[in-house]
């Protein structure tokens, strides 16, 4: 039996090589090869450059003269090949499985919507940073930048058809035009879990649960990581305090969203800028550079309902067992116009990422699309900044290449037997990788890079008595096994 399927291995060692593709430079696309009315677009499109240690370099022109295509994603977008992929994939499904644990439905939106959803006016940076066109209809479109507003979009078209409360989430990407920084990009994927139906608390905290778990799932620990939270309704008292106008309440958030970014000096001119007097400026500031929730509670006064809400929170807190993850921090209040109650965001306690993920209460959004409002929170968790900060904790997993089995006929006659014997294991839930064309040697060179589990040889004298030879690539360990028990 040995010698049998020895001399079909020599057999096929005797083989004439095949000729092989010299190695050299990636092929370059030409537009040369391309239809004569294809060329023009090419031609008159700006030509593209890559970039090396942040400068442009110039495309290289072939030596022919002809049209290159840079072979380059847009600036700030990705390619995702198998290696990349795999992350990707990983990522996605610890995302899934955090919803799944906590019983929210997956849905998803076109990545193209009404430029109507994201147009407001409160000053956000997000309407200036629209990839926004005139479609062929002349429809104002965009690639969306967040999520939220179609989800929204979502909730009042399916109307009174679903009961509440709504536990909805979804992966889907996103497009900012924007400066890029580590873990920020001009696209990204965002994973978003909320929750419509539901005005109290617990659904904030709920949402809260679900991000813990994520980060335990990954193995960060609340020694790398800590949640901010905060309430916008800690500003409202404030500014009520000052008789600050109700009208200014968004534009004020959206200034005071930028601290840190901007200078003390910078908020205050601008906050002044827009018609608060110099006593309600020093106030907000004072409000927003407070950390203890007693020191809130003395500024406020325990009748306030942001203070509630945000002990109420805390209260959970201890229950779910995440108290060690949040703190309060006054001067957290998110950028978006639409948040209205609670508000949070996960940062690196080291300081050298920007924030992981944000979200917060938003009442009142769909009364801004013409709807009944209904309660709502949620977050958005980007793809970036996750990645950075598992690469920063050396916390990436091994996603190397595995198949089950490779598939070999030894012989160019035995080709057909070796699908037979792949489509059976196939439908058996294996994965398979059927080769041909190739010498033995080449085959276990590429079993390894792959991660093969088993190398099955289909060989001459082996079929003819209906077995294949089976090798087990960990231990190699070798054996004939009938083509039809083979499993």
């Amino acid at each position: 039996m040995a010698a049998s399927a020895s001399a079909s291995l020599r057999h096929h060692l005797l083989l004439r090589r095949r000729p092989r593709f010299p190695l050299g430079p990636s092929p370059t696309f030409r537009t040369s090869s391309l239809p004569r009315r294809h060329q023009r677009l090419f031609a008159s499109a700006p030509s593209s450059s890559t970039v090396e240690n942040g400068e442009p370099s110039s495309p290289v022109e072939p030596s022919d003269g002809a049209s290159v295509v840079d072979v380059n994603p847009p600036r700030g977008t990705r390619d995702f090949p198998p290696e990349d992929m795999r992350l990707r994939t990983w990522l996605f499904d610890q995302f899934r499985e955090v919803s799944r644990v906590m019983a929210f439905e997956e849905v998803d939106f076109p990545v193209l919507e009404s430029e109507a959803l994201f147009i407001r006016k409160a000053g956000e940076e997000i309407t200036q940073q629209l990839y926004n066109f005139e479609d062929k209809g002349g429809r104002r479109v965009v690639l969306r930048p967040e999520i939220t507003p179609s989800l929204a979009r979502l909730v009042i078209k399916q109307g009174k058809s679903v009961s509440l409360p709504l536990k909805w989430f979804t992966i889907g990407q996103c497009w900012r035009y924007e400066r890029m920084t580590r873990g920020r990009r001009r696209e990204h994927y965002q994973w978003n879990m909320d929750i419509f139906g539901m005005p109290k608390v617990r659904a904030e905290s709920e949402l809260l649960q679900a991000i813990i778990l994520l980060f335990e799932r990954l193995g960060i620990t609340s020694s790398d990581v800590g949640i901010r939270v905060s309430s916008r309704k800690v500003l409202q008292a404030v500014l009520n305090m000052y008789s600050v106008p109700e009208h200014l309440f968004t534009e004020v958030c959206v200034i005071v969203d930028k601290l840190g970014k901007l200078t003390r000096e910078e908020i205050e001119k601008k906050l002044v800028t827009i018609g608060l007097s110099s006593e309600a400026v020093l106030g907000i500031i004072e409000v927003l550079s407070l950390k203890s929730l007693p020191k809130l509670e003395e500024v406020l006064g325990s009748d306030v309902e942001a203070v509630a809400d945000l002990k109420k929170l805390f209260s959970f807190a201890e229950q779910y067992g995440y108290a060690d993850w949040i703190c309060f921090d006054a001067s957290v209040v998110r950028g978006l116009a639409y948040y209205t109650g609670i508000v949070f965001e996960a940062f690196d306690r080291d300081g050298k990422l920007r924030a992981i993920c944000g979200g917060g209460r938003y009442d009142r959004l769909l009364s801004t699309f013409g709807s009944e409002d209904i309660p709502a929170c949620g977050f958005g968790f980007g793809d970036a900044v996750i990645v950075e900060l598992l690469k920063e904790k050396g916390l990436l997993p091994d996603l190397s290449r595995q198949i089950d089995d490779i598939v070999f006929p030894l012989d160019e006659e035995l080709e057909g037997p070796a699908c037979s014997v792949a489509s059976s294991l196939r439908r058996q839930g294996r994965s398979v990788d059927l080769v041909e064309d190739k010498r033995l040697k080449w085959v276990f060179k590429h079993a390894e890079r792959i991660n093969a589990g088993r190398l099955i040889l289909v060989g001459k004298s082996e079929w003819e008595r209906g077995m294949v030879r089976v090798k087990i690539l960990s231990t190699r360990e070798e054996f004939e096994v009938k083509a039809g028990e083979l499993q």
